[in-house]
């Protein structure tokens, strides 16, 4: 069985305060994008999981990937199969665009069909609150409000399709940490909800993603790539997550010459 973990850009990003837990409270709507990762297993009749992967290296100890920890969650509460796991790493790392997030949950999904757990999406919500904030969303992977920490999620009518987006990936990488440290927490002037049933065109200087204006200080290159995107005919271009993707959305399919220096995706959006 193989499974396709999609990427998730946010349509404003505000942090609106720090909690006593040390997490910060947030307020955006996450939006999915077929840009994914492909996610396979098998069972087997060995005991416990292997897990192997290839495409973009994937660093540090591999006892901390989501994939990995997804299956050892599970099995904690239930007699999991023996499973045979690879995953092919399409999605940058490091972007704001929650693909590690994805990979967990989907692998939660794929577990709960594989063994035959029977587990609600709100059963899986909960084990994908365990892994990590963006987690729960992608059980869900449909436009959602989000707030919390991220594991108060809404879903809401709320479409692009139609529009082509472009995201693009600079050859750098922002510390989720580390920008969190950058942060002063604040009530946004606007409803999230208000700015997003406006037009498009006025996004451009009512959306705001806060991680944006500090990470663009200490990396300027963000700075640059926004405005090449509304160079390049964008209605609306942000930052995604706490960085370094940024991503435009476009009323037509864009010229990808512009693009060509750095990792891009291009895609109508549905």
């Amino acid at each position: 069985m193989i499974v396709f973990p999609n990427v998730k850009i946010n349509l404003g990003l505000y942090i609106t305060e720090k909690r006593p837990d040390g997490f910060h409270n947030l307020s955006s709507l996450f939006y999915p994008v077929q840009w994914t990762d492909a996610l396979e297993a098998i069972t087997t009749d060995n005991q416990g999981l292997n897990f192997t992967s290839s495409g973009n290296p994937i660093p540090g100890d591999v006892s901390k990937n989501l994939v990995v920890k997804a299956y050892h969650l599970l099995s904690a509460d239930f007699r999991l199969p023996g499973m045979q796991v690879h995953l092919h790493k399409n999605l940058p790392m490091g972007a704001g665009l929650g693909g590690g997030s994805s990979d967990g949950a989907f692998m939660l999904q794929l577990i709960n069909a594989k063994a035959e757990l029977g587990l609600s999406d709100a059963q899986l919500q909960s084990y994908a609150a365990q892994l990590g904030s963006d987690c729960p969303f992608f059980i869900l992977n449909r436009p959602c409000l989000v707030s919390g920490r991220g594991e108060i999620i809404e879903p809401i009518s709320f479409s692009l399709a139609g529009h082509y987006i472009v995201i693009l990936m600079p050859a750098l990488t922002v510390g989720t940490a580390e920008a969190y440290s950058w942060i002063k927490p604040a009530l946004p002037s606007e409803a999230l909800t208000d700015i997003l049933s406006s037009p498009i065109s006025e996004w451009r200087d009512r959306l705001r993603n806060d991680f944006e204006e500090p990470v663009s200080v200490r990396h300027p290159l963000i700075r640059e790539l926004k405005e090449l995107l509304y160079d390049e005919g964008a209605v609306y271009a942000s930052m995604s997550g706490s960085g370094a993707a940024l991503f435009g959305i476009f009323n037509a399919q864009p010229d990808l010459k512009a693009f060509s220096n750095y990792t891009h995706f291009c895609s109508r959006l549905n």
